[in-house]
């Protein structure tokens, strides 16, 4: 792992991430790095445009890493103006998931441990994931993509007004195993291996975990130039219920319900289903979900 000279940090915070306590942790890591005698520019978006007009706009003025603060959401946000650039990304954690800081070894609980992997500037070149769309544009992940059951979970999740925070996502949950089907999905890997399968689930992981920890892809390699893809057969209910505590471990992919592959570049299609990335909305499908080699220059511990 090269080790980089931090002079000058550029810091993004989201300031709802947490239920508002990033504003807080951000204050307590930047504090960190002005004490250690390190120059912080400190941008917070309107929104998430705003935000990355304001990252890109540092960039270009020269700054030695950008640090975020906040939860996966304004990492993936972050992840859209580093991508291919030199410029390494810092993770202060302060979200509900925090699946990057969890990859890398971040502390998710000690803002000024996570500052400090900032200051000490070991940095390690992984890829990330890439989502192109219909009209060619394209949304970068870092952690994974899902689309199926999952996704139907987040639209509906995301059309409720009530209940509010993780609950809202239970109740979602609820009422899309009630209507839980299997469907017509046609992925084509590499451009050469067709598969056509009726399924409920499939996520494409640049690393091992999503929704907090939940190791859906669990042998994925952010390292490997090669997305891990993870589907699930099964359109019963008591089976897909019975998946969910051995995601927590990996072991699901043992199951006879669960089929797994591995491929840089993965054309996918099915009627009516999005893609979200990193918990975010990337798309409706069709699109080209692909891995990137060494995309991203994250700033991390030396060990884990």
């Amino acid at each position: 792992m090269p080790k980089r000279e931090i002079g000058k940090v550029t810091a993004l915070t989201n300031p709802v991430s947490g239920h508002g306590t990033a504003v807080r942790t951000a204050q307590i890591a930047i504090a960190r790095l002005r004490h250690r005698g390190i120059e912080v520019v400190e941008i917070i978006g309107d929104d998430a445009e705003d935000a990355r007009y304001l990252a890109a706009a540092a960039l270009d003025r020269g700054t030695d890493a950008l640090m975020v603060t906040g939860g996966d959401g304004v990492v993936s946000n972050a992840l859209q103006v580093l991508a291919g650039t030199d410029v390494p990304l810092g993770i202060i954690p302060a979200g509900t998931g925090n699946d990057h800081a969890r990859e890398f070894g971040i502390p998710t609980k000690d803002p000024e441990a996570a500052a400090d992997i900032v200051i000490d500037g070991w940095t390690e070149t992984i890829d990330l994931g890439r989502i192109r769309d219909g009209d060619g544009i394209n949304k970068w992940f870092g952690t994974v993509a899902a689309a199926g059951f999952d996704s139907l979970v987040t639209d509906r999740a995301n059309r409720m007004s009530w209940p509010h925070g993780r609950l809202r996502y239970y109740v979602a949950m609820l009422a899309e195993l009630s209507r839980l089907r299997l469907l017509p999905f046609r992925m084509v890997l590499d451009g050469t291996r067709e598969i056509d399968a009726d399924i409920t689930l499939a996520a494409f992981g640049n690393t091992r975990s999503y929704g907090g920890g939940l190791l859906i892809c669990p042998n994925a390699d952010p390292t490997d130039g090669l997305l891990d893809i993870t589907m699930a057969h099964s359109a019963s209910r008591t089976k897909l219920v019975r998946l969910f505590p051995t995601v927590m471990k990996g072991t699901h992919v043992d199951l006879p319900e669960v089929s797994t592959a591995r491929a840089a570049s993965i054309h996918v299609e099915c009627p009516g289903i999005n893609v979200y990335a990193d918990g975010d909305f990337a798309c409706p499908l069709p699109a080209e979900i692909s891995a990137v080699p060494a995309a991203l220059q994250i700033l991390r511990p030396t060990r884990m």
